[in-house]
């Protein structure tokens, strides 16, 4: 199989890290893509930058470019896909919208400015990278689209409604571009990883990737807790499927396709976020009276 050419949309930190890296442990070269650089940081004021997951990548085997672009601003994107011949791998996990977003509070009673700036970065954004990447899947009549996202279905959990209409709307982009693409030799799916153990969720919980179990003291979910590795793995298995498009338009989760794949997180384990959600949320059980072990 030829090197993969990845697109990362996202790849700052968190899951799209996670994925860049992963995708460059199979070899692939990976585009890296964000707005925080070493000499530029961007409104979300994280010390993680491209250049830095780009080493990453580079060091798991692959190579990694880093490229400053903003999706929210067409002409970056623009840019970005006139440097490309090719695309095999596009990755849509632009976000950016955690500063906005009003957990708890009614919508009606909720800053409307910061509820459009939810759906700005989180729906906006990955319509403007379709846009201006895909041409070059469907010209080349192959590759691979995964809209990264939260969660599988379509419950609502009690989330602010721009976070829920922005991350369903993801689904359902998946869904419709999977239908369009299919035509054209192209897969698209949607996909979300389950308990996140990302950089800033480490340090909001006071731990480090060293000893995240600490937290389990705080949150007993947190046992489930998984590397932004894991959700890297799945998209890596997919990336090298020959039958991915069985797969398209589909909602699938890092649990789902660890069932389908068999890979493993960092430490070895294979985190099930859906069946612990199921037993306790679903089935009534105790998280204190079962062993997480028993879930990965």
């Amino acid at each position: 199989m030829a090197e993969l050419v990845a697109v990362v949309a996202g790849a700052t930190r968190g899951c799209g890290r996670g994925i860049a890296v992963e995708l460059g442990a199979i070899g692939a070269t990976v585009y890296v893509t964000g707005r925080t650089t070493r000499s530029s940081a961007s409104p979300m004021n994280r010390p993680e930058t491209i250049e830095d997951t780009a080493e990453l990548v580079t060091k798991a085997g692959g190579k990694g470019i880093a490229v400053r672009c903003d999706f929210s601003v067409a002409a970056d994107v623009e840019a970005l896909a006139s440097r490309l011949d090719r695309l095999d791998v596009l990755v849509n996990d632009v976000w950016g919208g955690d500063p906005f977003v009003e957990h708890g509070t009614p919508f009606w009673e909720s800053d409307l400015d910061k509820a459009l700036a939810v759906h700005r970065n989180g729906i906006e954004t990955h319509l403007i990278a379709l846009h201006k990447l895909l041409p070059l899947m469907v010209r080349q009549g192959s590759g691979l689209v995964i809209e990264v996202t939260d969660g599988d279905d379509e419950t609502y959990h009690g989330v602010a409604l721009p976070y829920y209409l922005v991350k369903s709307g993801i689904r359902r982009t998946a869904q419709a571009m999977g239908a369009q693409l299919r035509e054209h030799g192209v897969t698209a799916l949607a996909l979300t990883p389950g308990f996140i153990r990302s950089e800033a969720m480490l340090e909001g919980m006071g731990v480090t990737e060293e000893n995240w179990r600490d937290a389990t003291a705080q949150d007993i979910h947190f046992s489930m807790a998984e590397s932004p590795h894991y959700i890297g793995r799945a998209v890596a298995a997919l990336a090298t499927d020959p039958n991915v498009a069985r797969w398209a338009g589909k909602s699938l989760s890092s649990w789902s396709l660890m069932r389908e794949y068999d890979f493993k997180d960092l430490d070895g384990t294979q985190p099930d976020w859906g069946r612990w959600y199921d037993d306790i949320f679903g089935k009534g059980l105790d998280p204190h009276a079962v062993d997480p072990a028993d879930y990965r």
